[in-house]
């Protein structure tokens, strides 16, 4: 295997994607029984976190989303997956996607219910912006 510092930003990009499944219990749901929006973004701000993380091994701060789209509701009982991948990268910054699929438990069906970009900073140990690779 490469030294980190020797790998493309493709290599990178690729071996940070990140993918959780997680099942959509009662205690996730709202009063239409679906999940929560709330857990929905937080779950995606965390994988979006680790791809972020695993991307550049620094210590990020997430600054911005943006287009976060939930196209359909996601039914208590049923499994997500949550998958993240680095789609932009600058000096300083990089954005993740995160987009969401919604399968169930007991049939061969699976479609897309969510995607989001969230927008993440390096920061050196006083909080300032630092680059990405040095």
């Amino acid at each position: 295997m490469q030294h980190p510092d020797q790998q493309t930003i493709d290599e990178k990009i690729r071996i940070s994607r990140t993918s959780v499944a997680k099942v959509v219990f009662p205690t996730t749901i709202n009063h239409h029984s679906t999940l929560f929006g709330g857990t929905a973004l937080a779950w995606m701000d965390e994988v979006s976190f680790v791809t972020a993380t695993r991307f550049c091994r620094k210590r990020l701060v997430t600054v911005s989303t943006e287009k976060i789209n939930f196209q359909h509701p996601i039914p208590s009982g049923t499994i997500v997956e949550l998958v993240g991948s680095v789609t932009r990268v600058g000096n300083t910054s990089l954005t993740v996607t995160v987009t969401v699929w919604l399968e169930n438990m007991y049939a061969d069906d699976r479609k897309e219910v969510i995607n989001g970009q969230f927008n993440f900073v390096a920061v050196d140990d006083d909080g300032k912006p630092t680059p990405l690779f040095s």
